[in-house]
């Protein structure tokens, strides 16, 4: 958290009301995540973030088991307002004359014990049936599939005793707004469902990389275990064919073109649906989207984003810390420098890595050294800048530096053999773009942006509310920030490439008028199918050090933006081209 931003941090009584308006009562299954980890608790009861990983589905499966064992099974769903909590037992028998609640778990026990959490969930269940019943409940029995042991739990005064103080110290969390640090038990995080949200290695690292300089992308000892998913294995389907419609049929969406064989997509393998220009989507769509986290994108047949949009929780906790930290001039300062840095150091590794088979033995061309020395001026001085309008200015100048040179990486040269025609490149334009060359990069930094926007939502951040780009646009600030770090290796770099293996028609693939030129359709289709298998390509963090697709790059630059705020500084913007 910046210096001073404690103070402008309301409470959650001033935020949300006072603690006598409603008091909701705690699920038995938030309490077993309390015992297991407070800041599991937070994230998924305050905050309302849940995933489900293998072993939860695992789970899911165990319970919808017939277990045979007993005279009679019933399942009871109950609440308490005397303890608070509300739950559904997993099966209830009759032993020895008294009424036992049982909970079954697929792993292994404690060494014949019960897990801390496991126990507190089972007296839970036991306070709640002993209301429900109005008969004393003298234990509870968790029964470990795994290694076939059952374990009896005694609600005894002592019990009791601790699920009042569960309750006490959940109903305590509701009414902060940070998080709670993460647990000093890292085995607890190898088997945790939330931790691709927590990512609690990262807040680890974030000790090692404090005092490292912010141009030094590789301290010592900096290697991490891997708990965020390498790679996003849901499609993306983009609609660009003008009068399509997508629809919902049970769990599966269906693409309708007209004049074509309906197609149809199992829900649960798509992350995101795309909708470029006049496509149509139905409500039931959309409720299933919302209901199942597939986020839905609008651009217009031109490729400008319209607008995104995700089901989940608003995530106000999130926004009150985004908000409090980037109230803070100093801090916005700080992490504008990072970021600008990181872009013109990327721009500067990708032209000496394309113009690296140019060299002569008198060395580069001497126009494109000069661009070189401009670009490396610019990064010096951003480095030093006191002001975020002198950040930007020498970013501004930079980024001119950069084009200038980036002519000299496509090969449009006549007297060279195979030289695409019709690409040639003598500066950056857009709104409208004038050529060929800038009607793909335009396209293509929009696909960024919608992409960078979505993943900012995913967290729960406000794109709105950023700390280098000002508000002059429809664009989003803090999506026009993140994407600073993926313009080079998204958008400039395949597009060069392209170009460069000649996989355009300068023909079939563009819309040319006298003031404008853009994509057709055949064009946007080639670009999508570019920019999708780029997002595809698995890079290694040099900080991080472990390999991730692009597409999960962006996410998890925004949960580190996320950690500036939260405890854990000093690992955004620190990715870099090799």
């Amino acid at each position: 958290m910046p210096q001073g931003a404690e103070n402008r941090l309301t409470t959650w009584e001033d935020s949300m009301g006072t603690p006598d308006d409603v008091v909701p009562l705690t699920r038995v299954m938030a309490l077993h995540a309390l015992a297991y980890c407070e800041r599991l608790f937070y994230l998924e009861e305050v905050e309302e973030i849940r995933l489900a990983n293998d072993r939860v589905y695992e789970g899911r499966r165990v319970h919808l088991q017939d277990i045979s064992e007993g005279i009679e099974t019933l399942t009871y769903e109950m609440e308490s307002e005397r303890w608070g909590i509300r739950g559904k037992v997993d099966a209830v028998r009759y032993r020895d004359g008294s009424l036992v609640a049982y909970e079954h778990k697929k792993g292994k026990s404690n060494r014949r014990a019960a897990w801390p959490s496991d126990r507190l969930q089972v007296i839970a269940y036991c306070a709640l049936l002993e209301e429900a019943t109005g008969k004393t409940i003298l234990e509870g029995r968790i029964r470990y599939h795994a290694d076939n042991v059952t374990v009896r739990v005694p609600f005894d005064d002592a019990a009791r005793q601790e699920l009042r103080a569960a309750v006490a110290r959940a109903a305590e969390l509701r009414q902060h707004i940070e998080r709670p640090p993460v647990t000093s038990d890292v085995r607890l995080c190898r088997h945790c469902a939330l931790a691709p949200v927590c990512l609690p290695e990262e807040d680890r690292l974030a000790v090692i990389t404090a005092d490292a300089p912010e141009s030094e992308a590789e301290p010592a000892d900096a290697k991490v275990r891997r708990l965020f998913p390498e790679r996003d294995e849901r499609r993306i389907l983009h609609i660009t064919e003008p009068g399509t419609r997508v629809e919902r049929a049970a769990e599966e969406l269906v693409v309708e073109i007209p004049g074509r064989v309906p197609v149809r997509f199992p829900g649960r393998d798509v992350g995101a649906v795309v909708l470029h220009g006049a496509v149509q989507i139905t409500t039931q769509a959309i409720h299933y989207c919302a209901a199942n986290d597939v986020a839905i994108h609008w651009l217009t047949g031109g490729g400008n984003v319209v607008g995104s949009f995700r089901g989940g929780t608003p995530g106000v906790q999130r926004r009150h810390r985004q908000y409090a930290a980037l109230s803070d001039p100093d801090f916005c300062l700080a992490l504008a420098r990072r970021l600008a840095m990181a872009k013109v150091e990327n721009q500067i590794r990708y032209i000496l890595r394309a113009t690296r088979p140019m060299l002569t033995e008198a060395g580069r061309d001497p126009a494109l050294e000069q661009h070189l020395t401009q670009m490396r001026h610019a990064l010096a001085q951003i480095s030093r800048a006191v002001g975020p309008d002198e950040i930007r200015g020498y970013e501004g100048s930079a980024g001119q530096a950069y084009f200038a040179a980036f002519a000299s990486l496509i090969r449009t040269s006549p007297s060279e053999p195979g030289s695409p025609a019709g690409f040639e490149f003598v500066g950056r334009n857009r709104r409208p773009p004038r050529d060929r060359v800038n009607a793909l990069l335009s396209f293509f930094y929009a696909l960024v942006y919608k992409d960078c926007l979505a993943a900012l939502i995913a967290v729960g951040l406000e794109p709105s509310f950023g700390f280098l780009h000002t508000p002059r646009s429809a664009a989003h600030p803090l999506a026009l920030d993140l994407m600073e770090l993926f313009r080079v290796p998204l958008a400039d770099m395949p597009v060069v490439a392209s170009i460069n293996r000649k996989q355009w028609d300068a023909t079939e693939d563009f819309v040319v008028t006298p003031h404008k030129v853009w994509l057709s359709l055949e064009g946007k289709r080639k670009a999508i199918a570019l920019y999708e298998e780029r997002k595809q390509e698995s890079w290694q963090h040099p900080v991080l050090r472990y390999s991730l697709s692009y597409q999960r790059a962006i996410e998890l630059e925004a949960r580190l933006l996320e950690k500036e705020w939260t405890g854990a500084p000093g690992l955004f913007a620190r990715m870099r081209l090799r």
